[in-house]
């Protein structure tokens, strides 16, 4: 069974096509040959194995079998170069970074690009939220990393883009129930089929849970569909719709060392009293058109809009928001949003070797509305009280890019690029009583390259070497302060982008039975985003002139006769301070100076994914047990503290079973066998040293699915 990968807005979708060299069902087993990988991260179909990229894809399986699918660090663990850590916090976004970008985020993802389905999660900014994200309905997920992440736009560390299942033909109705510790359950319908011209697949989930600690419970609903139509002999439109609501989350906030120690499921100081929470509502609809021009030309456009509101309730004391300058403790942000891509790739040689271009350009703009409340109306704490900002913000950026594949001979496949992109940010502040009414902006611009080569020594043995230009605005985020106290009203402006210089080399071998990838990078960037001051429940970014990162990457696949598969993920990185830089933890300054060598906070120096897989097909039986391991990683940019590391031991196993048209599975899943108590993830730079975010002890999960299926007879 091989991979083969369209074009949709610039990532791609995958879909199954038969080989013969295994079917479906024997692919879908362990008892034949690993499935080769196709992927598109040159906007071109082709073997992950020829590209010179770093590129990992987690499969259905992985995503569903005996998993919440609720977050993406039940299924990244597996993927190397990455760091995702659930925050055991629903408030919260999980805590990503790839190759180091994006660790310190402390609102949403930054520093890598997101797409569902064609649609970025990542707005013009560069800030990004994955929470309409649908696990239930998803066909799989692609991980890119490196210099090409940089094709992609405004981003430096990678692209994370999840894909939705086709409905196959016939029809399938699904439930899911799932049921776990700390109240957790989910609730899931789907339906899904194919006719003539036309397939769908439609996923609504409602999930909710008390949570591992106090003042942490959650619910979300969601919502998505896919709609593909072939138009033509060729010709074909997708229609994608999605949305999610988070009515009431409550948020526990950080923990001290000290706290953390005497029980780590406390919720943080003043979390009760002032109930700290978080509620969310967004709504998306897209549409792709795919058509072929000629026997050598493709086109690709893809146009799509969306809103988002979210309101969040602060700990900010009372005392703090009292100061006239102040610009309270609840955060209202309402964001509509749009955009557009257009692509054609055409497939030409020279001189009898294979040459294909792509050349495109993408448009995607941002009106934000940004509000400030108290989050006190007289003694009465956690309720909306007086308007204290109050701000309309606009982003939009442009790009135009351009890519080339050429194989000049049977050895040699040479990739490149270049993207040209502007990204401009305006502000109208409408408060008089801010200080400041009027409207400022700024803008941002680069051209970043990429190239690599891959050499093919054998037939199951690749090399390769490649290069890219980083390119990563300062957020919406960064800009929001010039003061943590108010005094100095106004976005931000003097922030730079952070630019990068982005090199890698590596190694790719596949064989019949296993499958691997080693990869070494390093990486310079200069105007790196930092934390100038924290305080107040406020942060003031600066740019520090120079970081870099070293480190390698380890995947390994592999499949036994008798039904057992193995994966095993290793990455190293080193994330250090190249230029000393000074920071203010205090009002008024006290600088601290973060000298060289100081390593970036939430980056683990090593991180190890082993699972081992064992498929009775008689018995429709599988059992998984797998361990992951995490270096200690550091709380702040002074390294004053750190959370410890760990290792973990999961494991889940099920049954599945057929009679007639229904197809039911049962599984349950133990995470932490050991029970070990251990810090999860860490609040960077947080104003009073509650940086700690513990993870439960041991937890367990039951999960039901029955599934009715009217498939047409096999020819």
């Amino acid at each position: 069974m091989a991979l083969t990968v369209a074009a949709l807005g610039g990532i791609v979708t995958a879909q199954e096509i038969q080989s013969p060299a295994a079917s479906t069902a024997d692919a879908a087993s362990s008892d034949a040959p690993l499935t080769q990988i196709v992927i598109t991260a040159t906007r071109v179909a082709q073997s992950s194995f020829d590209l010179p990229v770093s590129v990992d894809r987690v499969s259905e399986r992985q995503i569903h079998e005996g998993q919440l699918q609720i977050n993406l660090s039940e299924s990244l663990d597996e993927v190397p170069g990455i760091s995702v850590q659930s925050r055991q916090n629903y408030a919260q976004d999980l805590q990503l970074s790839v190759r180091g970008f994006g660790a310190r985020s402390s609102f949403g993802v930054r520093g890598v690009r997101l797409y569902s389905d064609g649609i970025p999660g990542t707005m013009p900014d560069g800030q990004g939220q994955f929470s309409q994200f649908d696990l239930g309905s998803a066909d799989h997920i692609e991980v890119l990393r490196g210099p090409f992440s940089a094709l992609y736009g405004n981003s430096s560390g990678g692209v994370i883009a999840i894909f939705t299942a086709d409905g196959k033909p016939g029809f399938e109705a699904e439930g899911t129930a799932e049921y776990g510790s700390f109240d957790t359950q989910r609730y899931a319908l789907k339906g899904s089929g194919a006719s003539g011209a036309v397939n769908y697949v439609a996923d609504i989930a409602h999930f909710q849970t008390d949570g591992y600690r106090d003042h942490s419970d959650a619910e979300r609903n969601n919502l998505n569909s896919k709609v593909g139509i072939t138009l033509s002999d060729v010709s074909k439109l997708t229609l994608v719709v999605n949305a999610i609501e988070t009515p009431f989350v409550q948020d526990p906030l950080g923990l001290t060392r000290a706290q953390l120690g005497a029980d780590p499921t406390q919720a943080g100081v003043n979390a009760v009293a002032y109930n700290t929470r978080k509620s969310l509502n967004q709504e998306q609809a897209g549409a792709n058109y795919e058509r072929q021009l000629t026997a050598h030309d493709d086109l690709s456009a893809e146009i799509y809009t969306g809103h988002r509101d979210t309101t969040q309730f602060q700990a900010i004391p009372m005392a703090t928001e009292s100061a006239p300058t102040n610009p309270g403790g609840v955060i209202d942000l309402g964001r509509a949003y749009w955009g557009t891509d257009l692509h054609v790739t055409d497939h030409r040689s020279i001189s009898g070797t294979p040459l294909q271009l792509t050349a495109g350009v993408s448009y995607d703009e941002l009106d934000e509305a940004r509000r400030g409340f108290l989050n006190f109306v007289g003694d009465t704490l956690g309720v909306e009280g007086a308007l204290r900002r109050d701000e309309t913000n606009h982003v939009y950026d442009v790009d135009e890019y351009l890519q080339a594949q050429w194989d000049p001979g049977e050895r040699w496949r040479l990739v490149a690029g270049l993207r040209n992109s502007i990204v401009e940010v305006s502000s109208f502040n409408h408060l008089a009583s801010a200080g400041l009414v009027g409207e400022s902006g700024v803008r941002y611009s680069a051209t970043n390259p990429v190239a690599g080569v891959t050499y093919r020594a054998t037939s199951v043995l690749n090399f390769y070497a490649s290069y890219g230009r980083g390119f990563e605005t300062p957020t919406l985020n960064d800009l929001a302060y010039r003061s943590t106290d108010g005094s100095i009203p106004g976005l931000n402006l003097g922030l730079e982008p952070a630019r990068s210089d982005n090199f890698e080399v590596g190694m790719k071998a596949e064989a019949s039975h296993v499958r691997g990838s080693l990869d070494a990078f390093y990486i310079r960037t200069h105007d790196e985003l930092a934390v100038a001051a924290n305080t107040a429940g406020r942060s003031v970014d600066e740019n520090i002139d120079e970081t870099q990162r070293r480190g390698a990457e380890l995947g390994l696949d592999a499949w036994w006769s008798g039904g057992f598969t193995a994966r095993l993920a290793y990455t190293y990185i080193k994330a250090t301070v190249v230029s000393p830089y000074s920071t203010c933890i205090t009002v008024p300054c006290h600088p601290l100076v973060i000298p060289e060598g100081n390593r970036l906070p939430a980056v683990p120096a090593n991180s190890v994914y082993g699972g081992l897989t064992w498929r009775y097909a008689p018995a429709g039986f599988s059992i998984t047990a797998e361990t992951i391991g995490r270096a200690e990683i550091y709380v702040d940019d002074r390294n004053s503290d750190a959370a410890p590391g760990y290792w973990t031991e999961n494991v889940r196993f099920g049954f599945e079973q057929d009679a007639g048209h229904w197809h039911v599975t049962e599984y349950a899943s133990v995470n932490n066998l050991t029970d070990r108590r251990y810090v999860g993830s860490v609040i960077v730079n947080e104003t009073n040293s509650r940086f700690f975010e513990p993870a439960p002890g041991r937890t367990a999960l039951v999960m039901f699915t029955a599934a009715y299926r009217d498939r047409p007879a096999s020819p």
